[in-house]
């Protein structure tokens, strides 16, 4: 990628890393296991090293960052170009939630955008995600207190899953925390 902007990179904070010992903790040998939203590629890379990992990204600059750091990409948004099924299902999704007038108009806001009350794009993944997940599977999905746990463990019960919290942490105004997402 001649235009390749590490700015446009979401990079590694406390929330890729509350995932990404979650993940470790969770892939059993023998899962097929799917990020959406890769990013930078650290967690498909790390989990990658105990199961084959496929992930997916909706910004070329992610994309080929990931791609770099040995990561297996394809570029869509969230599961569109993607079948299962998966043994595990891993997302960091864009949480914040996000006025009209705070929108900043670039490959970033992807990474960080949530919409109005932080879950649009949860919703959207909540829909989708069952389409990809193998019989058994299961999905660890980092949320934060800024976008409603309790609200995103509801909206997977409306799709006929379980929810339970695994990790969690305090970092700075929110509580994040990694939920286990079972049907």
């Amino acid at each position: 990628m001649n235009d390749y902007d590490p700015g446009q990179v979401y990079q590694p904070e406390a929330d890729t890393y509350l995932l990404l010992c979650a993940a470790v903790d969770e892939v059993k040998p023998g899962d097929r296991v799917l990020e959406v939203g890769t990013g930078s590629g650290l967690i498909a890379a790390a989990v990658g090293k105990a199961a084959p990992v496929v992930a997916t990204e909706i910004n070329p600059h992610a994309a080929y960052c990931a791609r770099r750091a040995g990561v297996d990409v394809v570029r869509c948004d969230l599961l569109g170009a993607i079948r299962g099924p998966f043994d595990l299902v891993l997302f960091n999704p864009p949480y914040l939630p996000t006025a009209p007038h705070e929108r900043i108009d670039d490959w970033l806001e992807y990474a960080l955008d949530g919409g109005a009350d932080g879950r649009e794009t949860i919703a959207r993944f909540a829909a989708d995600v069952g389409s990809v997940l193998a019989p058994g599977g299961r999905i660890l999905l980092l949320v934060s207190s800024l976008t409603g746990p309790d609200e995103v463990k509801e909206l997977f019960m409306g799709h006929g899953y379980t929810a339970d919290v695994v990790r969690q942490e305090n970092v700075d105004d929110e509580v994040l925390c990694v939920l286990r997402i079972r049907r």
